[in-house]
């Protein structure tokens, strides 16, 4: 009797054993965890992804536009509430992206089929000219033989018109100073200064001025001043003015700012004191930026 009780427990237990649930195990297949919302943030030109020691006043310097169009395409309400890996547009919602440094724009195309009544007749651009004729009038002539000579006759080419050279009149030659196309500036020294330090690819990315604590900074063309102050590191007390699309110049080391972001300036207006903020010494670092990219400002510039 005690073996088969021990028997009985046995079964039983074993019985209890293979009730319980199965380990559970994981659905490769089916159980894959969702993408981050990093993964899909835009990406590639038009935006850009924040880096440490990024500020959004250097961002859009970088990129060509104002700080404040920048803050409002992304719904940044703190200027130096953005983060490292954070992807921001640096383009107007709805623009073209730029392609190469180009902006991709759709090619005009013209329909080369003509719309016209079933009923109404073909005229070539040649017969409404005037230089075609569809058919020669037939006409009844008593026979004579200076008629049947001139009939016979065959027709004289066309003698062509006479092309006589166009004559342009004479312009002086062009010159840096003069606006020739949309986003051209008429460019003007903003110093008079003698210029201490020359644009340099690896090193300087503008001109630097040598000059008197006070002295004068000039507006280098017509625009708006899209930046003043101090956010910059590296530049001290800077102004950034917006000429157009294409270009931005920056003035910078300041002990002055005499104009106020938003405000429209005039070429050859004075913007700011000459001074040695965030520098060594006095001097005014001048800078010309084509879509955000540093260029040479002796290129632009008139000759002294």
């Amino acid at each position: 009797m005690i073996r088969f009780a021990a028997v009985v427990s046995s079964l039983l237990l074993l019985a209890g054993c293979m009730s319980q649930q199965p380990a559970p195990t994981v659905d490769r297949a089916g159980s894959a965890a969702p993408r981050s919302s990093a993964s899909q943030q835009p990406t590639g030109p038009g935006y850009y992804t924040v880096k440490r020691g990024d500020t959004l006043y250097r961002i859009a310097l970088e990129h060509g536009q104002d700080h404040r169009d920048v803050a409002a395409w992304n719904n940044i309400a703190n200027p130096s509430s953005i983060k490292e890996g954070q992807v921001l547009r640096v383009i107007p919602p709805g623009a073209a992206e730029p392609v190469d440094g180009a902006v991709a724009r759709p090619i005009a195309t013209t329909s080369g089929v003509e719309a016209r009544a079933l009923d109404q007749p073909v005229v070539s651009p040649q017969a409404s000219s005037g230089l075609l004729k569809r058919e020669p009038r037939v006409g009844k002539e008593p026979y004579s033989d200076e008629a049947y000579a001139r009939l016979n006759k065959a027709p004289e080419a066309a003698k062509p018109a006479e092309i006589k050279p166009e004559v342009k009149p004479e312009t002086p030659p062009a010159t840096p100073a003069v606006a020739a196309g949309p986003d051209d500036v008429a460019w003007m020294w903003p110093s008079n200064a003698k210029v201490s330090a020359p644009y340099s690819d690896a090193g300087n990315k503008g001109l630097d001025f040598a000059g008197k604590a006070g002295d004068p900074v000039l507006a280098a063309g017509d625009g708006k001043v899209v930046y003043a102050g101090s956010g910059l590191r590296g530049f001290g007390e800077l102004v950034i003015v917006k000429h157009n699309a294409t270009y931005l110049s920056a003035y910078a080391h300041n002990r002055k700012i005499l104009v106020k972001e938003g405000q429209q300036v005039s070429r050859g207006q004075k913007i700011a004191e000459m001074g040695n903020t965030d520098s060594e010494t006095v001097k005014l670092h001048f800078e010309i930026r084509k879509q955000g990219k540093p260029v040479d400002p002796a290129g632009y510039l008139p000759k002294r």
